[in-house]
């Protein structure tokens, strides 16, 4: 072996636009760590001890314990430990955040994502506390799961591309809007039964999807503090650079070998301007569109 895991893991990591990838690694991640920690803790005699430990990345319902262990409001959406819940969200997170990803770029996914766990968490939270049919559970509630933020990625594609197709088993070609629809209405109904807080949660995830789409189209970016703050964590991290001296000259011949080339796009064929204004979201942004290409990204979509 040329590699070890490791460096498949970092591989899988580093590669540009891809924050569904680096997603799922996470939670991946989380879940063996905790599976792995389960079984020592259980050959030692400290099962207690793992799960007082495993319930400090829970988020709490009651609001005096959640002020007590704060960073729960992150954690909890990267955390799972049943292995059929932490493989049908990521494989939602796979199917769904794709799409947000190539039209949109990996910043859209990870800003709806945590958009939706944001907003999936402090719903739950209000609800239980607020209503009062949920009081009874409040003391001894706690979630964990990916589910709210991966309702946002859901909704939020279904927004953006409601004709967008699956291919399902059994079922053939489905549009998109139509799972979004089906997955929203059965957290609606669930959310009075065993699980109410997890349904609460995917429901406050689904209207983030909605609204954060919505906004997108027009014009304005509800994420762009949460990737604001991304940079921000991720330059305390890295070492600042030395300062080089270059002399003027050469900088403006440099400047000129690099500037951009243009050409005439009158000879494109309608398939050949789609895929520019997919190239053009893929380095700049959705945002970087003009209205003329929205709209024919739009009306692509509905074909």
């Amino acid at each position: 072996m040329n590699g070890g895991l490791l460096d498949d893991f970092k591989n899988a990591w580093s590669k540009p636009n891809n924050a569904v990838v680096q997603l799922i690694l996470i939670n991946v991640i989380v879940f063996v760590a905790a599976r792995v920690l389960k079984v020592f803790f259980d050959i030692s005699g400290a099962t207690d001890t793992f799960y007082f430990f495993f319930r400090k990345l829970q988020l709490p319902s009651d609001i005096g314990a959640l002020f007590t262990q704060p960073w729960t409001i992150v954690t909890y959406f990267f955390t799972h430990f049943d292995f059929f819940h932490v493989l049908f969200n990521m494989l939602f997170l796979y199917w769904f955040g794709r799409i947000i990803q190539e039209f949109l770029n990996s910043k859209r996914v990870i800003s709806l994502y945590v958009l939706g766990g944001l907003f999936g968490g402090l719903l739950y939270i209000f609800i239980y506390n607020f209503i009062p049919f949920y009081s009874d559970r409040v003391a001894e509630s706690m979630m964990l799961g990916a589910s709210a933020g991966v309702f946002a990625i859901v909704v939020g594609a279904a927004v953006f591309m409601p004709n967008y197709t699956f291919f399902l088993l059994f079922l053939g070609p489905v549009k998109i809007k139509y799972i979004a629809i089906f997955y929203v209405f059965m957290s609606f109904i669930g959310s009075t039964g065993y699980n109410a807080g997890g349904e609460i949660a995917h429901l406050g995830g689904a209207f983030i999807g909605w609204m954060y789409i919505t906004q997108l189209n027009k014009g304005s970016d509800l994420g762009g503090w949460v990737i604001s703050f991304i940079n921000f964590v991720k330059s305390m991290f890295k070492p600042q650079p030395k300062i080089k001296v270059t002399h003027r000259g050469e900088s403006r011949r440099k400047h000129k070998r690099s500037a951009p080339k243009t050409t005439s796009s009158s000879s494109e064929t309608p398939q050949a301007e789609i895929d520019a204004i997919l190239d053009k979201i893929s380095q700049s942004g959705y945002e970087s569109l003009s209205k003329d290409e929205k709209q024919k990204l739009f009306n692509a979509s509905k074909k």
